[in-house]
Protein backbone atom coordinates (compact mmCIF):
# COMPACT_ATOMS: atom_id res chain seq x y z
CA UNK A 1 0.00 0.00 0.00
CA UNK A 2 1.34 3.16 -0.70
CA UNK A 3 1.23 6.59 -2.07
CA UNK A 4 3.82 8.84 -4.24
CA UNK A 5 4.75 12.23 -4.38
CA UNK A 6 6.47 13.11 -7.58
CA UNK A 7 10.03 14.78 -7.26
CA UNK A 8 8.28 18.06 -8.16
CA UNK A 9 5.68 17.27 -5.62
CA UNK A 10 8.29 16.87 -2.76
CA UNK A 11 10.32 19.38 -3.27
CA UNK A 12 6.75 22.11 -3.24
CA UNK A 13 5.87 20.43 0.06
CA UNK A 14 9.40 20.61 1.51
CA UNK A 15 9.30 23.96 0.51
CA UNK A 16 6.29 25.12 2.14
CA UNK A 17 7.27 22.99 5.46
CA UNK A 18 10.61 24.90 5.53
CA UNK A 19 8.35 28.53 4.95
CA UNK A 20 6.05 27.51 8.15
CA UNK A 21 9.13 27.20 10.25
CA UNK A 22 7.41 23.87 11.92
CA UNK A 23 5.21 20.90 11.32
CA UNK A 24 6.43 17.03 10.92
CA UNK A 25 5.49 16.53 7.29
CA UNK A 26 2.37 16.36 4.83
CA UNK A 27 -1.12 15.31 5.98
CA UNK A 28 -2.89 13.83 2.66
CA UNK A 29 -6.60 12.08 2.96
CA UNK A 30 -10.10 12.08 1.61
CA UNK A 31 -13.07 13.41 2.62
CA UNK A 32 -16.65 12.53 1.28
CA UNK A 33 -17.98 15.60 -0.55
CA UNK A 34 -18.47 17.10 -3.69
CA UNK A 35 -20.58 16.43 -6.82
CA UNK A 36 -18.53 13.19 -7.38
CA UNK A 37 -18.26 11.45 -3.51
CA UNK A 38 -14.78 12.00 -2.46
CA UNK A 39 -12.55 15.51 -2.37
CA UNK A 40 -8.53 15.07 -1.86
CA UNK A 41 -7.32 16.85 1.55
CA UNK A 42 -3.78 18.15 1.23
CA UNK A 43 -2.72 20.08 4.97
CA UNK A 44 0.19 20.46 7.04
CA UNK A 45 0.69 17.79 9.86
CA UNK A 46 1.55 18.56 13.41
CA UNK A 47 1.06 15.44 14.88
CA UNK A 48 0.63 11.52 14.15
CA UNK A 49 -2.74 10.23 15.44
CA UNK A 50 -2.70 6.57 16.62
CA UNK A 51 -5.38 5.76 13.60
CA UNK A 52 -2.48 7.18 11.22
CA UNK A 53 0.06 5.95 9.32
CA UNK A 54 3.24 7.00 8.60
CA UNK A 55 4.93 6.93 5.14
CA UNK A 56 8.48 7.95 4.12
CA UNK A 57 9.24 9.60 1.15
CA UNK A 58 13.78 10.83 1.43
CA UNK A 59 13.17 13.91 3.62
CA UNK A 60 9.28 13.72 3.96
CA UNK A 61 6.75 12.19 6.23
CA UNK A 62 3.16 11.49 4.06
CA UNK A 63 0.61 10.97 7.07
CA UNK A 64 -2.26 9.24 5.95
CA UNK A 65 -5.25 8.20 8.16
CA UNK A 66 -5.66 4.47 7.85
CA UNK A 67 -9.33 4.80 7.00
CA UNK A 68 -8.27 6.74 3.60
CA UNK A 69 -5.24 4.66 2.48
CA UNK A 70 -7.18 2.35 0.71
CA UNK A 71 -9.04 5.07 -1.58
CA UNK A 72 -5.67 6.59 -1.90
CA UNK A 73 -3.83 3.47 -2.58
CA UNK A 74 -1.29 3.73 -5.44
CA UNK A 75 -2.04 7.02 -6.20
CA UNK A 76 0.72 9.65 -7.55
CA UNK A 77 0.75 13.23 -6.53
CA UNK A 78 2.50 16.12 -8.84
CA UNK A 79 2.60 19.31 -8.18
CA UNK A 80 1.92 21.49 -12.05
CA UNK A 81 2.51 24.78 -13.12
CA UNK A 82 1.00 26.48 -15.97
CA UNK A 83 1.11 30.35 -16.73
CA UNK A 84 0.04 32.02 -13.15
CA UNK A 85 -1.98 28.43 -11.72
CA UNK A 86 -0.01 26.28 -9.99
CA UNK A 87 -1.43 22.83 -8.21
CA UNK A 88 -1.39 19.78 -7.07
CA UNK A 89 -2.53 16.82 -9.29
CA UNK A 90 -3.48 13.36 -8.24
CA UNK A 91 -3.50 10.42 -10.46
CA UNK A 92 -5.58 7.78 -8.81
CA UNK A 93 -5.60 4.39 -10.27
CA UNK A 94 -8.85 3.84 -7.95
CA UNK A 95 -10.72 6.49 -8.90
CA UNK A 96 -13.70 5.37 -11.62
CA UNK A 97 -14.38 8.63 -12.57
CA UNK A 98 -14.03 12.47 -11.67
CA UNK A 99 -16.68 15.30 -11.54
CA UNK A 100 -16.39 17.86 -14.54
CA UNK A 101 -14.18 20.40 -11.91
CA UNK A 102 -11.62 17.74 -11.34
CA UNK A 103 -12.03 18.96 -7.65
CA UNK A 104 -14.32 15.63 -6.63
CA UNK A 105 -13.78 11.63 -7.88
CA UNK A 106 -15.61 8.44 -7.65
CA UNK A 107 -14.51 4.83 -6.49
Amino acid sequence: MGLRLTPRAEARVLEYLRRRGSGLGLRVGVTETGCSGYSYVLDYADEVGSDDLVLRQNELNIIVARESLPLLDGTEVDFVQKELNEQFVFTNPNATGECGCGESFTV
